[in-house]
């Protein structure tokens, strides 16, 4: 069995020597608790990892709606070659996940051997991720997911590119009022941000210029769980949830619309009209699980607890059971429905 790797052979020159102050900056950041750290790597490891970063395939860039997409994803992580194995040596080991710990004050970090949701991204010209909060429990280990930590491996990044990492004070109001911090996604930059239910992220379209169409937005990302977190920070469990973005502030009552305007506005609507389409989607197979013979039974049964709890109690308590009674209700072709 290899050595251990010693942290301060993969990371760069003073990162162990400043983790004072990165946890300084990370508990007093806003619009929630992050540290933007560069140079993260040793020279030559960030080197080897750009290098050898994997080329972009159709088979893993398929989208939510099955078809391929402009991002592609990596989780197999072990199987890019050496420089990532070392890569996944290092996040895995004790020592790494204590020293984040230091940084963030969360102790007890637990590493996700399946990389679920991460790995290395890749984005090309077109790409934008609309603003999130992010899934919060791990759907095999059950364990509360915590912080998200990326490495960025660009060679060149402008922000007026897009692409660029935006964090959100709270994505539903208009920009103008929101409080958004940016942070450019350039080489060996690395990203540590909590996890919660107010850790808005995400980032603009990508619009790169004719000269620069080669390049695409790539990073590593890893995302660190802990098995119980406090009271006051645990919501109930969800998936990703999505902040469709508000128009252009340039788009005001009186300007003509130029043909980038028109574009832009048929992308965000594109965008909305798939939101819709998978909310439908969802809506259906869930009653579809519904119609699946257990789920019968659990009905039946929950039929019948409404039933003995409305008997049971008070009129005052009967008239908020309506609403629940009316959602469980047979079908009028249902055996289950008195006549």
């Amino acid at each position: 069995m290899a050595a251990p790797l010693k942290l301060a052979d993969c990371l760069g020159a003073g990162i162990l020597g400043s983790t004072g102050d990165f946890a300084r900056r990370f508990m007093s950041a806003r619009p929630f608790r992050h540290v933007a750290i560069d140079d993260f790597l040793a020279p030559d490891f960030c080197g080897e990892l750009a290098a050898h970063f994997p080329r972009f395939e159709d088979e893993h860039a398929l989208n939510e709606d099955g078809g391929v997409g402009g991002k592609a994803t990596r989780p197999g992580v072990r199987e890019l070659g050496p420089a990532y194995r070392r890569l996944d040596d290092l996040v895995r080991q004790d020592a790494f996940r204590d020293w984040v710990g230091q940084v963030t004050g969360i102790d007890d970090l637990q590493y996700d051997p399946q990389y679920f949701g991460g790995g290395t991204h890749e984005n090309l010209h077109g790409q934008e991720l609309d603003p999130h909060v992010d899934f919060n429990y791990h759907p095999i280990s059950r364990q509360h997911r915590r912080l998200n930590l990326i490495i960025y491996l660009n060679e060149e990044w402008e922000d007026e590119w897009g692409g660029s990492l935006q964090l959100h004070r709270d994505p539903h109001i208009e920009p103008g009022r929101d409080e958004i911090v940016t942070l450019t996604p350039l080489m060996n930059r690395c990203v540590i941000f909590e996890t919660t239910e107010r850790s808005w992220h995400g980032f603009r379209r990508i619009d790169l210029p004719a000269a620069r169409r080669s390049l695409s937005r790539r990073s590593f990302a890893l995302y660190f769980y802990t098995k119980t977190r406090p009271a006051e920070e645990t919501g109930a469990e969800h998936s990703t949830i999505y902040v469709e973005r508000h128009l252009p502030e340039h788009l005001h009552p009186g300007r003509v619309l130029s043909e980038t305007d028109l574009e832009e506005i048929k992308n965000l609507l594109h965008r909305r009209d798939q939101h819709l389409q998978r909310l439908y989607r969802d809506v259906s197979d869930l009653m579809e699980k519904l119609n699946q013979p257990l789920q019968k039974a659990t009905i039946r049964a929950l039929r019948r607890r409404i039933h003995e709890f409305e008997s049971s109690t008070s009129w005052k308590v009967t008239k908020p059971l309506r609403a629940v009674k009316r959602l469980f209700a047979p079908p009028k072709n249902d055996p289950d429905r008195k006549a």
